[in-house]
């Protein structure tokens, strides 16, 4: 089982004998991008070049387009498979499967010419990803260290509009996530039925529209901030919620009240950072124990922990041998 999978020091993890996910491998013709966060695309304007297919599900090609330019994909051959819909090279079998992660996100499975079932999670949140039962699973381990459980039982989604309903009695309110949760947050609010104008620079506008191609619903209050209407609120002070990347969180929002959304707060589910800024543990990713009831649920007989991406691979690695008494290993060592 050892030789179904790994994870190379650029990150590209590799199931069976030909496919690369998440990032380039010279030695493999297939390259696989599970969705569209930065450190899943490494290397794919080499992988386009010099694959033979590269492989995503149609919601990731219209959101790449949409990041990138139209014509980024179109420099190499680009398949994309619905979830469920097979793809047979050689003698081994592709499938892609949700993963509750952001749009288009997608679970990697091979099953090679033995038989044998090889599994990358991708990122993914649990519950809410259905199981995929696999012999070989590698998994994410963002929150793999032990101590990321969150044991809060409030709805974050609850707290999350009664701030922002709160917050808009004094004016404007930003809020700061990256691509896919800020779109999980304004589909949010829209249900809620918070009735003011959603502001937005052109790429967020963008990225809804195409969630929107695919079933997500925000409303009719999209608002691109380039426009007189939203300078003329935000300069103002009028009461609205603007959505930027979090990358623009020390260039905007000094006027109004900021809500900063991340999986990284564990101690409650808001907390209080300064007088008008706020943490909202609003999350993507699985916590530690989602880590490893998917471990159990899928039933593998060996474990790859990525240590290449941002977490805590070598403790999740250990527990997971250590409880469910399932061999684990991070890699790259």
């Amino acid at each position: 089982m050892m030789s179904k999978a790994s994870v190379t020091g650029r990150g590209a993890v590799l199931l069976g004998k030909y496919v690369a996910c998440d990032g380039f491998d010279k030695a493999r013709p297939l390259r696989v991008v599970t969705h569209i966060h930065s450190d899943h695309l490494l290397g794919l304007r080499q992988s386009l070049r010099k694959c033979e297919v590269v492989v995503m599900t149609p919601a990731t090609r219209d959101l790449i387009d949409v990041m990138r330019s139209p014509l980024f994909l179109m420099r190499g051959d680009v398949k994309t498979l619905d979830y469920g819909e097979p793809f047979v090279y050689d003698d081994e079998r592709l499938t892609l499967h949700l993963a509750d992660h952001i749009l288009g996100a997608a679970q990697v499975l091979v099953e090679d010419n033995e038989g044998v079932r090889i599994l990358y999670t991708g990122d993914f949140r649990f519950p809410g990803t259905p199981v995929v039962e696999a012999d070989v699973v590698v998994i994410e381990a963002t929150y793999g260290n032990s101590s990321r459980v969150r044991h809060f039982r409030e709805d974050v989604e609850d707290i999350l509009v009664s701030l922002v309903e709160e917050s808009l009695m004094r004016g404007p309110v930003f809020v700061f996530g990256y691509n896919g949760k800020l779109q999980e947050v304004i589909e949010i609010l829209h249900k809620a039925k918070v009735g003011v104008p959603f502001v937005m620079p052109e790429k967020v506008f963008h990225i809804c529209k195409v969630c929107e191609r695919y079933g997500m619903r925000f409303g009719r209050r999209l608002l691109l901030s380039q426009d007189e209407r939203a300078q003329t609120m935000l300069s103002r002070g009028e009461p609205c919620v603007a959505f930027y990347h979090m990358n623009s969180r020390r260039r905007v929002g000094e006027n109004g009240v900021r809500i900063f959304v991340s999986g990284w707060e564990f101690r409650e589910a808001c907390r209080r950072r300064a007088e008008n800024e706020f943490t909202i543990a609003l999350s993507d990713h699985s916590d530690f124990h989602g880590l490893l009831r998917y471990v159990e649920e899928s039933k593998p007989k060996m474990v790859f922990t990525d240590n290449y991406r941002s977490g805590d691979a070598i403790a999740l690695a250990k527990e997971i041998q250590r409880r469910l008494d399932i061999p684990a290993k991070p890699l790259p060592p």
